[in-house]
């Protein structure tokens, strides 16, 4: 075994002893990170398949404009869309896709939620690592611009809706169920 593949391997150990896993990385006065992990006893297509053409079952409904969840849908493909009907024949564009790999990764770039009316750019990655039938999962979503105010608590902020986020898909995905999730 190499010494990269050994690092790896103990880097996935440590992170699969722990099921869910985040935190704020840094927030600056230019903008902040979060990131969090979690192991889901899945194969990553499985998880991937959840990911983008299963987002309506486990997305959290209060985390929509809709209030409905199954209104979301995400085109996993570059330049595809993580996007939203509305009841009134609209729509909405959380965030646009830059990088797919089924199975590996999902990159997506935009300011979600009320992020959308400041002067943010995001890029969101959904980095999917399989070890021993078991699927890790980590999330990163880094967030830079101008915001009225600065950023004060909205990196807890974010941090709290995607590790809730990120605790439904993993019910889903294990129970067939997305409420294992916190908001």
């Amino acid at each position: 075994m190499t010494r990269s593949n050994t690092v790896t391997l103990a880097i996935l150990c440590a992170i699969l002893t722990s099921p869910l896993r985040g935190e704020v990385i840094e927030s600056t006065a230019a903008g902040f990170l979060v990131r969090h992990t979690a192991a889901i006893n899945a194969p990553p297509a499985t998880v991937y398949a959840a990911l983008t053409d299963g987002v309506g079952g486990w997305w959290d409904p209060a985390h929509t404009f809709s209030h409905d969840a199954r209104n979301l849908s995400v085109d996993a493909k570059p330049g595809g869309c993580f996007c939203e009907r509305l009841p009134d024949g609209g729509g909405v564009e959380h965030m646009r896709v830059v990088y797919a790999s089924p199975g590996k990764l999902l990159r997506l770039t935009g300011a979600i939620g009320p992020l959308q009316e400041a002067a943010l750019a995001g890029t969101m990655t959904w980095n999917l690592l399989s070890a021993g039938g078991v699927t890790t999962v980590e999330l990163t979503y880094a967030v830079g611009g101008f915001r009225a105010g600065g950023f004060r608590d909205l990196p807890t902020v974010v941090d709290g809706v995607l590790r809730g986020q990120l605790a439904r898909l993993k019910a889903r995905v294990e129970t067939g169920r997305p409420e294992g999730g916190s908001r």
